[in-house]
Formats: structure tokens, C-alpha cells, sequence
């Protein structure tokens, strides 16, 4: 994802923000600092904040008192572990990727070396959307945002000296996902794991791209063809496999409010229910491996109240909805990731304190892994000092604070759970909206929840520029001094002539017959109803690569161009 705006100015956190942190000029952030405007009493959503919270402004939600339910309980307001915390802490999963695999897999055990339970794989650009690195599309993006993986040589790289059934890992990738994971099963198996073994995540939300990120490949309908497989595979070979993490954290990095984020990555959940529904499977032979992600955005208490309310509604979705009998079916289990888009460049180490207060709301809110951006991702991907923090705020929360030792310590607050009831009414009303639509593909077909961002996003900036909104250092308590000078990593040309010299070198000594062959059957499968997963794994093992595959899925469905809705 090319970066094109300033640095003083972006603000993409993660190789995963698509808006910018609002900036006001110079002379406006003088104004606001020497006359704030009137605060708004409403959260980012627009919810009315009062000054006080009593007993008469909590009620329970119609059919249940869910507020003195335990935690572990349906419908998990609190949790969905009666113990949380004091049973397991989340998984500390640093998302991590950038040059060469052998680049990646240095930071990964540099990670884990320093506490990391967990590694999360970011992939360039090229990777995520189909292209191999001597594609000409490619030009200058190889292992800039990600790492770079073509071929199953650069799964094995990326992960040597990485036990595959020892460690849980996840993987952001969508459009190319259904190769991503055939190149990891069958990196496992030459390492002599089974893949009944294998723990991890694919995000595979190809619904949250057409709203949101804009990395795909073919139209939304195809593309649900290529998840419908892949649940089959995974519910068959791969029971200890996410196989698609539904994120809300790309939609809310996009502009979406936290109540438009819960809404719009509970209506692609559903989209992928009826997926599996479709590819002839009960809901509870998948559902406990479906997971979900989500943003922590600075609104504190508007985040709790966030993961707290999804939690109730996936489990009434999954319950009333879809008719699932196994509790494990009914739980929301999520990772979270602090806003990217929160972070300025301008006095960045303040993103350091953003990220603790995003951070202690997400344990709070009780997510079960973690990621902490770093205070350098306004600029460039993170060094490993700036990584390092971003993992020791975590830490520090779990074994210094004392929160984790209590199960939903808000729990009980009037505030918190009138905000809860709140969150959750209004999302509701995006679902049924979504519903009267046609369904989640319907709706993004028409650019309902495209829109609907877009709103949002722009009002946010508004706000900020009339001075409604606080951004600190961007709208108030500006600096004139020179922005902080902080170190940045840098990505050298060398990264990317070597791996187009490595792709080029795998198609010339690979047995040229068996490679075309295996595609082939690549072509054949998407064209007919064979199982692709099934294809694509024995594929890459005769080294064909993502770009050849990806053209054959180019070719067969066609490409999906944006609408551009607005």
C-alpha cells in the first residue's frame, strides 16, 4: 500500500490505516489552542454522553438481565471465559513483516525472544494483491509494507528454525489468502507436522476489503467461492485453523465510528455463516473457528463498551439466528489492535501514551491477543527498539497494573453498562438496515457501509477542524519548534532485486511440465466445483507461485474494479 502523503501529515499505522489523522494548518491549530471550541459530550459515535450515571440509566437488555450474568455465561457480555485473564493472559501477537522472509523471520525471533506469545505476518503489497515480485506492478513496493512471499521457498524462510506445531500463527492477508495458507500446510508438511497440528489465523475477510481496505482480486461473489472452500477444507483438515479473522479494524481505520465497526463486521460474519451454510456445512462444524478483530480506537470507555456489546450480539446471532447448539459456536473470540490511525507524526512519542490508554481498553473490554503499534508507524514500518515498546506496554499491563486479575472489573458500572446497551442498539439498527438490503454482499454491491464511512469520516475531520474534537499536537498544544527527529526503518532496493532474481531463478530450475501441469489443475478447479484449497496445496508444491495462480483466478473470475461509491 504506496504511501503518497507526507510524513508529518500520514498516519498509517500498521500498514493497515487507510484515512489520515485529521490535521489542521498551522494558524487554525494557534486558534484552537488559544480558544478551544465547546467539547462535544458525545462519544465518537455520537452517542449523548450525561454528566452522571445512576441505577435509573441501567436496564437490563429485553429478554435478559445480562448484566448480572457471569462471565463464561451466554451471552458473554463479561466474557466468554468464567475465569479470563486469571486462566490465561491474551496472546501478545506483534504484527511483524518487511523485506526478504529471512528479514521477517530475524524479527520474529527477535520477538519472541523478548516475551511474544504469538507472531502475526504482515506481506507487502505485491503479496496481498496476486502479484509475484518481477510483476511490473511490483516496482517498488516489494517488501516495503510486508514481507514478501511467492513461492512455498519463501514460506519455509520465512518461518525456519520456527516449529510449525509449537507456535500460533496469524496471518493478514485476504485476496491471496487461500494460497498463503496452502504454502503454510504445505511448509508444515515438509517439516514433518501434521496439519490436524497447525494453529493459527488467515484474516480471509475479503467483505471487509470491498468496504474498506481495497485489496482484492475478483468481484465479491467469486471471491466468497474462494472462502466457501476454504472453510470446507479447514472444518475437514484444519480443526485447530481460524480460518477467517472477520475485521472490523480496516473498516474503522477507514473512518468508520466504533458503533459502524461492530456493526458492519457483525454483518460480514453473517455473510460468511451463510457462506459456510452454502458450501453444506452445520454452523457448528465451523463456527468455533471463525474469530474476529477489531480497532481500539481512543475512546475509552466507548471501546469497553464495544467489545462488550459484540460479544452479546454474536452470541444471540449465532444462537437465534443461525440456530448453533455448541456454546464454543456462540463465542465472540477476537484479537485487537490499537488505532493506527490515532497516531501523528507530529510529537510522536505521544503515540506512546495513546497506545497504553488503546491498550488497558482492549483488556478491559477482554480480547483474547493483542497488538500494539509502535510510535515510529507514522513514518515507516517499526525499528525494533519502537517494536519493543510496543510489546512492553503490554506486558506492563498484564503484570504490573493488576487489571487482569479481575474478570470485566467495569461490569456493573452504570455508565458501562448503559453505554453497552447503547452500543449495541445502534448497531443493530446497521444490521437490520444491511438485512432490508439483501445481505452483507447485496449492501456492499449498492455501497451502503461505503458510504455510510465515508459520512462519518468526514464529519470526524470537521469536527477537529472546528475544534470540537482535541487531537493533542495536531489542534491544540502545538509545537513550532522541529518535529521530533526519530530513528525509521528503512527498506533497501536490494530487498527487492533479490527476490525478483530468487522468483526468477525458482521458475527456470523448477520441472517446467509439472509446474504448468499443476496449474492446470488450478484452472480447472476454479472453473468447476472441485475444492480449490485442496488443488492449491498439492499446486505449490510443484513451486508454482501466488502471481500464476492469482492470474488464473484473474482470468477465470475476471478483476473487480471499485465503484468508487461516495
Amino acid at each position: 500500500m504506496a504511501d503518497t502523503k507526507r510524513p508529518e501529515t500520514s498516519a498509517r499505522g500498521c500498514r493497515a490505516g487507510a484515512r489520515q489523522t485529521p490535521v489542521a494548518s498551522p494558524d487554525d491549530a494557534r486558534s484552537a489552542q488559544s480558544v478551544p471550541a465547546e467539547p462535544l459530550y458525545e462519544t465518537y459515535s455520537g452517542i449523548p454522553l450525561q454528566q452522571n450515571y445512576g441505577p435509573e440509566d441501567w436496564r437490563a437488555s429485553e429478554g435478559a438481565d445480562d448484566g448480572n450474568v457471569a462471565a463464561g455465561a451466554y451471552p458473554f457480555t463479561r466474557g466468554i471465559h468464567a475465569n479470563m485473564y486469571r486462566g490465561r493472559l491474551w496472546t501478545m501477537r506483534m504484527f511483524a513483516g518487511f523485506g526478504t522472509p529471512a528479514d521477517t523471520n530475524r524479527r520474529f525471533h527477535y520477538l519472541l525472544d523478548h516475551g511474544q506469545t504469538g507472531l502475526s505476518t504482515a506481506f507487502d503489497m505485491p503479496t496481498l494483491m496476486g502479484y509475484d515480485p518481477d510483476h511490473a506492478l511490483s516496482a517498488g513496493e516489494v517488501g516495503r509494507e510486508g514481507v514478501s512471499i511467492a513461492c512455498l521457498a519463501d514460506m519455509e524462510r520465512l518461518f525456519d528454525r520456527i516449529p510449525a506445531d509449537q507456535v500460533s500463527t496469524s496471518m493478514t492477508i485476504n485476496a491471496t489468502a487461500i494460497i498463503a495458507l496452502s504454502f503454510y500446510v504445505a511448509m508444515a508438511e515438509r517439516q514433518g507436522v501434521a496439519p490436524e497440528k497447525l494453529r493459527g489465523t488467515t484474516q480471509n475477510d475479503i467483505l471487509k476489503e470491498f468496504i474498506a481496505q481495497k485489496e482484492w482480486i475478483c468481484p465479491p461473489e467469486p471471491s466468497m467461492r474462494l472462502i466457501r472452500d476454504m472453510i470446507a477444507y479447514a472444518s475437514e483438515r484444519l480443526p485447530l485453523w481460524n480460518t477467517i479473522s472477520i475485521s472490523g479494524y480496516h473498516i474503522r481505520e477507514a473512518g468508520a465510528t466504533a458503533v459502524q465497526e461492530l456493526a458492519f463486521t457483525l454483518a460480514d460474519g453473517i455473510g460468511y455463516v451463510d457462506a459456510g451454510i452454502e458450501a453444506g456445512l452445520e454452523p457448528d462444524a465451523f463456527a468455533p473457528r471463525l474469530s474476529f478483530f477489531f480497532d481500539v480506537h481512543n475512546d475509552f470507555f466507548e471501546e469497553i463498551a464495544k467489545f462488550r456489546a459484540a460479544r452479546r450480539m454474536w452470541a444471540r446471532i449465532m444462537k437465534e439466528r443461525f440456530g448453533a447448539k455448541h456454546p464454543r459456536s456462540w463465542w465472540l473470540r477476537t484479537h485487537a489492535q490499537t488505532a493506527g490511525v490515532s497516531l501523528t507524526a507530529q510529537q510522536p512519542y505521544n503515540n506512546v501514551v495513546r497506545v497504553a490508554l488503546q491498550a488497558l481498553a482492549a483488556v478491559l473490554g477482554g480480547t483474547q491477543s493483542l497488538h500494539t503499534n509502535s510510535l515510529d508507524e507514522t513514518y515507516a514500518l517499526p525499528t525494533e527498539e519502537a517494536a519493543k515498546i510496543a510489546l512492553r506496554t503490554q506486558q506492563i499491563i498484564a503484570h504490573e497494573s493488576n487489571v487482569p486479575t479481575v474478570v470485566d472489573p467495569l461490569g456493573g458500572s452504570y455508565f458501562i453498562e448503559k453505554l453497552t446497551e447503547q452500543v449495541e442498539e445502534e448497531a443493530w439498527k446497521y444490521i437490520r438496515q444491511i438485512d432490508n438490503l439483501g445481505g452483507i454482499v447485496a449492501a456492499i454491491n449498492q455501497g451502503y457501509p461505503q458510504k455510510e464511512i465515508s459520512r462519518s469520516a468526514y464529519e470526524f475531520q470537521k469536527q477537529v477542524e472546528r475544534g470540537e474534537r482535541t487531537i493533542v499536537g495536531i489542534n491544540r498544544y502545538v509545537e513550532e519548534t522541529a518535529a521530533d527527529v526519530i530513528p525509521t526503518l528503512k527498506i533497501d532496493m536490494d530487498v527487492e532485486r533479490g527476490q525478483i532474481r530468487h522468483i526468477r531463478e525458482l521458475k527456470e530450475r523448477r520441472n517446467a511440465r509439472t509446474a504448468r501441469e499443476a496449474l492446470d489443475r488450478v484452472r480447472q478447479a476454479a472453473a468447476g466445483q472441485e475444492n480449490l484449497m485442496a488443488v492449491i496445496v498439492e499446486a505449490v508444491k510443484s513451486d508454482v507461485t501466488l502471481g500464476e495462480i492469482s492470474d488464473i483466478f484473474r482470468e477465470v473470475y475476471g478483476e473487480y474494479r471499485d465503484p468508487a461509491f461516495l
